[in-house]
């Protein structure tokens, strides 16, 4: 437990940052959602479209240190090649 006023500032700020972190991350989570249910859906426009929205979301995510810069790399790259492959099909 915090005993020094510093020690109790920072276990309020960590909290505060820690809930603000999850709702960063709970949104960014439901941009990706959203573009593997369009490409399920098998609608290219539609997918192509909610991608466009979910890119610069997950790259500011990653600004914010709320996810690794390789991981929405590997997202971004793995969606890009579904949504190709719907052109395709």
């Amino acid at each position: 437990m915090a005993n020094s006023p510093q020690a109790k500032k920072r276990a309020r700020q960590n909290e505060k940052n820690r809930k603000h972190n999850a709702s960063l991350r709970s949104m960014a989570r439901t941009y990706v959602k959203k573009v593997q249910a369009k490409i399920e859906a098998g609608n290219y426009e539609e997918a192509q479209a909610a991608f466009q929205k979910a890119q610069p979301v997950m790259d500011s995510m990653v600004n914010k240190g709320i996810f690794a810069k390789n991981k929405v790399a590997r997202q971004k790259s793995r969606l890009s090649a579904k949504i190709k492959a719907l052109k395709s099909a």
